[in-house]
């Protein structure tokens, strides 16, 4: 599906007084792709990220108040943790499973986005469209290039003033989106050793409580994702619907 964007290429509209002309910047050309559809996807892959996450923190306050009835010197029931392991196990493997199908969506939608930004503003990206998937892959770089990219994108598709001039791009929802994500990894992979290396009651229950933080700061980070996305549609749809200046 392609957008059919308003006005044609350097269209010059005129001022309320009919006296003087507003130069429109032009719709250059290129195509333009929705990401409505890719975005609604996105959107309910989110959700059950979420209702994933809410699974694995039950199972994880079920581990730890199961631990809570061991014996300081129970090791075999540290080791034998039985249904409580089990179910954050199966937790686990559903956030897997979760995220991979969250991640390939995600990637494809980013690039559609990344496409169209670069259609509204062909000097707006310091790297090529290319790097909006190749960037999610680099050793550390993964850390930064996608979010810089995000920010590109996000100003790309701010509709201007009525003037033409640029409008300030408040970009406070991807820095909150991104910080939250690096974050849960970070506390995520501590957690996990932590759990995997706990061979007493106490040091089971101190991993099960650093997987729960982990999880829910997954949680934040992935309501943020979606406000993020549906945000970021939703002003590349006006963009293309409505022509690149701002109605207000």
């Amino acid at each position: 599906m392609s957008f059919t964007p308003v006005g044609p290429p350097g269209s010059v509209p005129h001022s309320p007084s009919g006296l003087t002309p507003t130069p429109t910047p032009p719709v250059l050309p290129g195509v333009l792709r929705s990401p409505l559809g890719l975005a609604n996807a996105l959107t309910a892959l989110l959700g059950l990220v979420i209702a994933i996450d809410l699974l694995a923190i039950g199972a994880d306050i079920n581990l730890y108040a199961t631990a809570g009835t061991w014996s300081p010197d129970d090791l075999a029931a540290v080791s034998e943790a039985g249904p409580a392991d089990g179910l954050v196990a199966l937790a686990t493997v559903l956030q897997g499973i979760g995220l991979a199908a969250t991640a390939v969506v995600f990637i494809i939608w980013f690039f559609r986005v990344r496409s169209n930004g670069e259609v509204f503003s062909p000097s707006g990206f310091d790297k090529g469209r290319g790097w909006a998937i190749g960037g999610w892959f680099i050793p550390v770089g993964n850390l930064v290039i996608p979010f810089r990219i995000a920010r590109e994108i996000w100003t790309a598709s701010t509709q201007r003033a009525p003037d033409g001039s640029w409008r300030p791009a408040r970009t406070g929802i991807i820095t909150a989106w991104w910080l939250l994500w690096i974050l849960g990894l970070i506390v995520d992979r501590v957690a996990s050793g932590m759990y995997s290396g706990a061979e007493v009651p106490d040091a089971v229950q101190d991993s099960a409580l650093a997987m729960t933080f982990a999880t829910t700061l997954d949680v934040a980070a992935a309501v943020l994702a979606i406000l993020f996305v549906r945000k970021l549609t939703s002003m590349q749809h006006r963009m293309a619907t409505e022509g690149p200046l701002a109605a207000v």
